[in-house]
């Protein structure tokens, strides 16, 4: 296990791993209750039957599609990443492609396949990880500080903290009852500090384990009453596809252009969010983690971004949205992660939810609130290696930093700051310190902008 997993290549050790893996998962057990209700539309009013996939089909999806996927990642790619389906992801799917576009939501899966497919042909053939590599060192590191900030602010909305109903754009609620969420998770993060800073082995974990019953005095971590920790799973939506519905109308059933341009356009926005959500939180974890080899990229990228891949099409396969690399992963290094060992773990735990979902639902966001914004104090070290004396590199730097927690987006943090970094370089007249796949990617970021501006 240990020449395998390279533990002690990487300064690790089985438990050490085991405990990063627990806390990866606990970190991103939420995706276990808010994908099925997104995708399945749970709370829209006047949603009819079938229009969407069903609450328990997309459930067992998401367990099922993770763990593969998580497990992929581990076995394939040694690295310290669990995947699950994509927040963003499944609501453009749900909300704008199904409930906004009026398409079905077979046609929506088709597109994820497809764009899964295409993934792993350009995975295989290094298309993806040349443009990985070619994000400039700056930026790289920008990416890494402002992921941690996008994950602070994941955790300070999950709990309440923060709001925008506060008379101002965004603010700090008041701590009182009426915010129960808040003041727990305020709690928890003070445990988490002290015990972080005291070095006590698996703090993060432990930090969300005493939050969760801190939780329930105060109606956070909510029992349900004939509590029953096992439960058999739905069964998923296998291979519901609509391959017809890309280029004929369905009230017609001829060939129409029109509806080819419409699921291009679906097709394209999975493809180009899914593409940039991933290179994101490959590059914030590896520069978390230090996951660079002797030539300054990512290590076993090329398998990373397959296993992403493959992820999407199994996750398509069963009835759930694409499936993504979580940002989340980086509370597990904090927690000492280094291999995929822990990537096993995770994929375990998913599997395990599967039968024990009532327990793992009882995990309130404010449990794991603390660890997300741990995280973000930890990613934020990069930014000390950022040059913000030579405004070339220093100002595409601040728009990635700026724009990534404030869209909400990372794709469009590592958009922006791409655009900014070949103007600023262009305005200098140092055209030749960027590189060549960057102004590509510059070229076609700035297309998709004007392509979005006039849908």
């Amino acid at each position: 296990m240990d020449k395998f997993f390279k533990l002690s290549e990487r300064g690790t050790s089985v438990s050490r791993e085991i405990v990063g893996g627990i806390t990866t998962f606990l970190a991103m057990a939420y995706i276990l209750a808010v994908n099925p209700s997104i995708l399945s539309g749970a709370g829209v009013p006047n949603l009819a039957e079938g229009v969407l996939p069903s609450w328990g089909g997309v459930f067992t999806a998401t367990a099922i599609s993770a763990a593969i996927a998580t497990l992929v990642m581990g076995l394939l790619a040694n690295l310290p990443i669990a995947l699950a389906p994509g927040l963003g992801l499944n609501a453009f799917f749900s909300f704008s492609v199904v409930l906004g576009m009026g398409c079905s939501w077979q046609l929506a899966l088709t597109a994820v396949l497809i764009e899964g497919t295409f993934f792993i042909i350009l995975s295989l053939c290094g298309i993806r990880e040349a443009i990985l590599n070619s994000i400039p060192e700056t930026l790289k590191r920008a990416v890494a500080v402002a992921m941690g900030l996008f994950i602070a602010i994941i955790g300070l909305a999950g709990a309440g903290i923060v709001s925008g109903d506060t008379g101002t754009l965004i603010g700090f609620v008041n701590f009182d009852l009426s915010h129960s969420g808040a003041i727990v998770a305020c709690l928890g993060l003070i445990i988490t500090i002290i015990l972080y800073v005291l070095n006590v082995p698996g703090s993060v974990l432990i930090g969300i384990i005493i939050t969760t019953f801190i939780g329930i005095p105060f109606g956070v971590t909510k029992v349900p009453e004939n509590f029953s920790p096992a439960s058999l799973p739905a069964a998923p939506h296998l291979f519901c596809f609509d391959f017809k519905g890309i280029a004929f109308d369905a009230a017609t059933g001829h060939f129409s252009i029109a509806v080819l341009g419409k699921f291009f356009v679906i097709f394209f926005t999975f493809l180009f969010m899914d593409f940039f959500d991933t290179l994101g939180t490959l590059l914030g974890i590896a520069n978390q983690a230090n996951l660079f080899n002797s030539d300054g990229k990512i290590t076993n990228a090329k398998e990373a971004l397959l296993a992403d891949s493959i992820g999407t099409v199994t996750g398509a396969c069963l009835g759930t949205s694409t499936v993504t690399s979580f940002a989340e992963s980086t509370s597990g290094i904090v927690a000492g992660a280094r291999t995929g060992l822990s990537s096993i773990v995770v994929s375990v735990l998913f599997l395990f939810a599967l039968l024990f979902s009532p327990v793992f639902l009882l995990i309130p966001s404010a449990a794991t609130a603390p660890a997300l914004i741990l995280v973000g104090y930890l990613m934020m070290k990069s930014v000390t290696k950022i040059d913000f004396q030579d405004p070339t590199e220093g100002i595409p730097a601040f728009i990635t930093i700026m724009v990534m927690p404030f869209s909400y987006s990372i794709s469009k943090g590592i958009v922006w700051g791409v655009i900014s970094y070949c103007i600023c370089k262009l305005a200098a007249r140092k055209v030749k310190e960027v590189p060549a796949v960057t102004w590509v990617l510059c070229v076609i970021f700035i297309a998709n902008i004007i392509f979005d501006a006039l849908k």
